[in-house]
C-alpha cells in the first residue's frame, strides 16, 4: 500500500522536479538533498525534490520528513513496501509539478552543480531530448568498472542504436509530458534501459554531460551480484517482447505525443566548471 504524500511548502510553481528513490538511505539524505536544494537557489531555479521512502526500514523515512520541514522543496512519500528501485521512482513520479522530470539517486556520486548544469542545458533546446550524465571520470573499485562496462556493452549488443554510451547513468531529465508517456512499467533495476529504449523509439536526442562521478560517502550500494543476473534477464526479455510496444504507442498515441523523426544522434558534452 502507498502512503499519502506530503505537501510541498514551497508556494512558488517549481520549475524541475526531481523523483529520488530512497531506500535505507539514512546516512546520505542529510548530505544529498540539502546540497541540491542549495545549488537550484543558487542557480536563480525553484527545485521540487520528491524524496520517496521506498520501504526502508531504517529512519529513511523520519529524517525525510525532518528536512522537509526546514527545506521546502522536499516532498515526502512513502511506499509501504519495496518492490525495487523502479518502483520507488513510478510511485513518486505522480506526485511531481513541474515541466520538466528528473529521477536522481540519493547517493550524492554527482554533484549538485552539474546536476544544475544538466538542467540549463537541457531547457535551451526544443524539448525532444533526454538530458542524462555521462560518469566518465568514477571512482569505482575495479569490480564495479568491470561489471559497468559488461553490462553496457551488452545493453548495446540487443540495442545497438542506442544513442548512449552510459546506459544507467543518472540523473535523468526529460519534459514531464514525454516522461509520462513513456508508460513506464519497470519497478526493478530496468528501468533505466527502459527510459532509454523508449526515447529511442520516440525519436528524442540525448544530450549526455561528462561527469566525475564520487564514490559513496555513507550508506550501502544495493547494487548485488544477483542484480546483474536480473538486468540480462529482463533486458533480454524485453528485447524480444512485442507487448511493451504496443502498450506503448497505445499510451503515446493517448498522450498526443508525436515522435519528431529518426531518433537524433547522441551530444556529448563537458561543461567548464570555471564559468560558473
Amino acid at each position: 500500500m502507498v502512503g499519502e504524500a506530503k505537501e510541498n511548502k514551497n508556494t512558488d510553481t517549481p520549475d524541475v522536479s526531481f523523483v529520488v528513490p530512497c531506500y535505507n538511505e539514512e546516512g546520505m539524505l542529510g548530505y544529498t538533498l540539502p546540497r541540491l536544494e542549495a545549488a537550484f537557489e543558487k542557480a536563480g531555479f525553484v527545485l521540487e525534490l520528491v524524496a520517496v521512502d521506498n520501504g526502508s526500514v531504517d529512519k529513511t523515512g523520519e529524517l525525510i520528513k525532518e528536512l522537509a520541514k526546514d527545506h521546502p522543496s522536499i516532498v515526502h512519500h512513502r511506499v509501504d513496501v519495496n518492490e525495487g528501485y523502479g518502483n520507488g521512482v513510478l510511485q513518486g513520479i505522480p506526485r511531481c509539478t513541474a515541466p520538466w522530470i528528473g529521477i536522481i539517486p540519493a547517493d550524492g556520486q554527482v554533484d549538485a552543480e552539474d546536476v544544475v548544469r544538466l538542467y540549463e542545458t537541457v531547457i535551451t533546446t526544443d524539448g525532444n531530448v533526454v538530458g542524462k550524465v555521462r560518469r566518465r571520470f568514477r571512482m569505482d573499485g575495479l569490480y564495479r568498472k568491470v561489471v559497468s562496462t559488461s553490462y553496457n556493452l551488452f545493453v548495446r549488443m540487443l540495442f545497438p542504436r542506442l544513442e548512449s554510451i552510459d546506459i544507467n547513468g543518472s540523473p535523468k531529465l526529460l519534459p514531464a509530458k514525454i516522461l509520462r508517456a513513456m508508460d513506464l512499467r519497470s519497478k526493478g533495476w530496468l528501468l533505466d534501459p527502459e527510459i532509454m529504449i523508449k526515447a529511442h523509439y520516440m525519436g528524442l536526442r540525448v544530450l549526455e554531460l561528462n561527469v566525475f562521478a564520487r564514490m559513496r560517502g555513507n550508506g550501502v550500494s544495493h547494487v548485488r551480484a544477483e542484480t546483474c543476473w536480473e538486468f540480462l534477464y529482463y533486458l533480454i526479455r524485453f528485447r524480444f517482447s512485442k507487448e511493451w510496444k504496443k502498450r506503448f504507442i497505445s499510451a503515446r498515441e493517448q498522450a498526443a505525443v508525436t515522435p519528431p523523426g529518426p531518433a537524433g544522434k547522441m551530444v556529448e558534452f563537458t561543461i567548464d566548471k570555471t564559468a560558473h
